[in-house]
């Protein structure tokens, strides 16, 4: 019952990365620019990269979805704690390219944030 809360958020942080990764591999040109980054030109190699993170959103949100089916919540909260990299390194790739701050913080940030949050509730 403790860790209810935590696998839900869990959960939900898994499902909602995958449906930000199928708009990148649907439509990448129209969500790209919530970003945080100026939208990048939409020529056929730039919408190619862009749905390159489509995949790795997308495949990041099943292996969190499979090990929640799998293995124990220790274990999820080990793979919260090492994906909280991914929004860490967007944030921080916003903001050294002179992106928008309030996007990086307030999207990528406390996305980060809130994994780390909820990993260290399921570990301990």
């Amino acid at each position: 019952m403790y860790n209810a809360i935590p696998l839900s958020l869990a959960a939900l942080m898994a499902v909602a990365i995958m449906v930000i990764g199928c708009f990148y591999l649907v439509s990448p040109e129209r969500i790209s620019g919530s970003f945080g980054l100026k939208p990048p030109a939409s020529d056929a190699d730039t919408l190619a990269w862009l749905r390159l993170k489509g995949i790795r959103d997308v495949a990041s949100g099943l292996v969190l979805l499979t090990m929640m089916l799998t293995a124990d919540s220790r274990l999820v909260g080990i793979a919260l704690l090492a994906f909280a990299i991914i929004p860490l390194g967007d944030m921080s790739i916003i903001l050294r390219s002179g992106g928008s701050k309030s996007k990086a913080f307030s999207i990528h940030g406390v996305t980060c944030a809130v994994m780390l949050a909820v990993g260290l509730l399921l570990i301990h």
